[in-house]
Formats: C-alpha cells, structure tokens, sequence
C-alpha cells in the first residue's frame, strides 16, 4: 500500500488537541475502462493460449504399452514425472534446472528488447485479472455503472450482482484450483473422487489454497500484486536501457496538452495533441498516467495506446502520441527505426546464450538413455570369503526404467581380473518401474592386492538400446 508522509501539526495556542491523522493514504479502487484495438486483441490471444494449455493439458490422454494414462503427470507419490513420452526421476533434476535457467534468460530477452511484456500479457496475475474483469463488467456493467454501483446504498439489484459476480469468481477460482491439482494427482481420478466425496484431505487443502490465491488475487488484489508484491517491478530498471521498447507518451507532440473542437486548429491555439481526456489513465490497470513518463507500475499492456489511438482517429490526428518506443528514438538521439535497436550487444549476447541452452537441452533430451543405475554397497556384508575360492562383495543396484515398455536388462562388472557376477545377470524390469537388485560380485580368492579396488557396473538393455555404466569399489581385506 502507498505511503503518504503527512506532518504532525503542533498544538493550536488555544491548548485543544490535535486531530488525529492517518499515516497512510486509503487505497483507492481502480476501475478500468473496457478497451479494443490492436494490443487488447493480442491480450486475448495469449489469455486463450495460455488457459487452453493450463485446463486442457491434464486432461489430454498418452498411448503406452499398459494403456492411455495423462500425457503431463508429476507424480509425487511415485517420484515420477511423465511429460508427454519422457518418464523422468528426481535423478533428472537438471532437466529442470535447465529450464528455470532458459525460463530467467527469455525473461531477461524479452525486457532487455521490450520492457515487461510477459507481464502485461502472459502473466498468470495479468491473465486471470482480465479474465475476472471480463466477469464483472458482464455482470456489473462498463466503468460508470460499477462506479455508480459501488457507490450507491443497499439494494437488491446490487446484492444479486455482487452475489452473481462472486459466484462466478468463486467458480472459476475452485476449478483453477482443481486443475492445478489434476497435474499432481491424475485429473480423472480426481475428478472421481470429488463427484463421490473421497477427494484426500491433501487434494482438497490444495485446490482451497490454489483457488483462494486466485480468487484474492485476480478478484481483489489485482494491481497491487504487481506494484506491491511482485519483485520484478522492482528490479526491472536493472534490465532496461534507453534502446529499450517501453510504452511511451510521446510530450513532444502532444505538449501542451488541453481540450479542443474536432476542427479547431489547435496549433493556433497554442496547444499539442493530447487532448487531455484522461482515457489513458481510465483504462490503465494498475491506475498511472503514461504521460507523467516511465513509472515502475507500468506493466506494458498497452491499454493506453489502444484508447489514445482511438482518440487520434476520432480527432483526424496521427496515431502513435501512446506508443511502444525507445527513450532514445523519443529523444531523436540515434536510430529512429526503433526495429534496428534490437540488434545491439546486450540482446545478443542474451539471444546466442539462450539458443545455445535450448538447443543443448533439445540434443541431450534426444540422445537420453533411458535407464537410471545407482550402485549402494551392502553394509552388512562388506567382504566375505565363499565357497570355492572365492572372495564376495555385494551390492544393491536400483534400477530404474524410463520408457513405458517392459525392459530385460543384462548386469556385468568389470575392472579386476577374474572379476564375475555370481548372482542372476539378468532382470526384468515392468514399464517406468523402479527395483532395487542385489547383486553379487566375486573374484578369486588372492588375486588383488588387499586395499579398495575400483570396478565399473555395466547395465546394458537386450534390445541394446540402452547402456549405463556406474564405478563403484571392491573391497579386499588385510
């Protein structure tokens, strides 16, 4: 929330107290404007992308050997994550490291070379506050009549609106909540479960938690998530320079600004071509004025261009006073084709680092070999003597298969003379499944020299297809 420094007054002469005063500015609600143009069309695209992905993607089936299962699961409960044909373990943390890693440098990209784009038109908080608006404006009317609404007394046209809206929210916040939920337990079963009443207390905490984070922060937080609590309105100037594309008043033009006739010749008079309707500032989210210049609030949705270029047609002026521009072009310092600014160090250093990633990501998926071994020596048997000469060790080996087909898979050692496995060489493994197998490794008795001696396991698939090789060490006794 806004501070608003205000000073103590002294005690008045007359000996009265002092009224008492608020330290802080009471948060005024913001009700923007409905708007269309170019920029509101795009933000509707990417609301449609993005939900389209977000509910469908649970629900979207995948062929394997055992049957259909979810083509997106992370199966917490199994340590197992299926993202469409991959089977992946936690031992495939990097995976997703990488891809936090890919995630920061677009982010880093996209603002280097346009501002907060992500935020004015991907940005889950900019996502479901469009689509929370869009539920209250049919319900409640445009700006003037939710204005006028709130402002009136009780009534029962304004309970059953209010009581219409909120249901609506309520709805699509649980249902947001559920399909969060279905991407950790099977969405199918989840469904199930909640139509017969048996949904696990763990499911029903987290589709309450997930659907009140959006009902809060879609329905009544709003703007005050991205200027308050979001932390890339903070550091954001870290990443802009003045090649940056930002949406821009352009004062030049459109100072001094002032109402006027459709026809009047306003140059006469003195004045630039902002009319001062203060549109701008009405359909703004996030309730700045562009023309008061770059504000942290800004989230680039591009509202105000819409509206203003709205006006200028209406006035029979150029478009562009609200623009996506640079600080430079606006300046008239360098190149005024604001496309060529894109091209500078600072974006291709980002651009060839960022291909550089995705295309190490997309080859090491590719060429992944399907098949995780971990080798565990078995401490209660670190060395022992068997019968016919022979000096044991033994291991657990896990063994975990990451296709969805049934595996038989061969085990070998190697690494000392006359080394063998003396127990079974060969497992099957079922489909995404995971098995510890003992393993029993010998060699003849005084063959190596007493110490710890180091040997390599060797997993191999029979199709071939797979083959992983883990050191490990053999222990000889003194």
């Amino acid at each position: 929330m806004s501070q608003k420094v205000i000073p103590i007054q002294p005690i008045p002469a007359s000996g009265e107290p002092p009224q008492a005063q608020s330290l802080y500015e009471a948060q005024k609600k913001i009700y923007p404007r409905s708007v269309t143009g170019l920029f509101a069309r795009w933000r509707w695209f990417f609301v449609w992308v993005t939900q389209l992905v977000f509910y469908g993607l649970p629900w979207l089936p995948w062929a394997t050997e055992t049957g259909a299962r979810q083509a997106v699961l992370f199966d917490l409960a199994a340590r197992r994550f299926y993202l469409f044909g991959y089977v992946l373990y936690p031992q495939d943390f990097i995976y997703l490291t990488a891809l936090l890693v890919i995630s920061a440098l677009s982010l880093f990209l996209f603002t280097a070379v346009a501002g907060r784009l992500w935020c004015g038109f991907s940005c889950p908080q900019t996502v479901y506050t469009e689509m929370f608006l869009w539920i209250e404006r049919k319900v409640e009317g445009d700006r003037q009549r939710r204005m006028k609404l709130d402002a009136g007394g009780f009534s029962g046209e304004k309970l059953g609106k209010k009581a219409l809206k909120h249901f609506l929210w309520i709805s699509l916040a649980l249902w947001t909540g559920f399909t969060f939920v279905g991407y950790f337990t099977p969405v199918r079963e989840l469904g199930t479960e909640m139509l017969n009443g048996r949904m696990g207390s763990w499911e029903v905490f987290w589709v309450l938690f997930y659907g009140l984070a959006t009902y809060g922060n879609a329905g009544f937080l709003r703007e005050q998530v991205c200027k308050y609590m979001c932390p890339y309105a903070r550091f954001q100037s870290a990443m802009f320079d003045k090649d940056t594309l930002i949406v821009s008043y352009d004062a030049a033009r459109g100072e001094p600004r002032g109402s006027r006739g459709r026809k009047a010749d306003f140059a006469a008079q003195g004045l630039g071509s902002c009319v001062d309707c203060t549109l701008c500032v009405q359909v703004c989210p996030t309730g700045i004025d562009i023309r008061q210049g770059l504000q942290y609030e800004c989230i680039s949705c591009a509202a105000c261009v819409d509206v203003c270029d709205s006006v200028m047609d209406k006035m029979n002026y150029p478009r562009g006073l609200i623009r996506f521009t640079t600080q430079n072009a606006l300046a008239g310092k360098g190149s005024r084709d604001v496309l060529r600014t894109i091209l500078r160090p600072r974006v291709l250093v980002y651009t060839t680092v960022l291909a550089a990633l995705c295309l190490g990501l997309a080859i090491h998926l590719a060429t992944r070999t399907p098949l995780k071994v971990d080798v565990v020596r078995d401490r209660a048997a670190l060395s022992r003597i068997v019968g016919g000469g022979k000096l044991e060790n033994v291991y657990r080996l896990q063994l975990m298969n990451a296709t969805e087909e049934t595996q038989r898979y061969r085990i070998g050692a190697e690494g000392l003379a006359g080394l063998e496995v003396a127990s079974d060489t060969e497992v099957t493994i079922g489909p995404a499944e995971s098995r510890w197998v003992a393993v029993r490794v010998q060699i003849p008795y005084g063959s190596a020299a007493p110490g710890s001696h180091a040997i390599h396991f060797t997993v191999e698939s029979r199709r071939g297809d797979a083959q992983v090789r883990e050191k490990s060490v053999f222990l000889v006794p003194r």
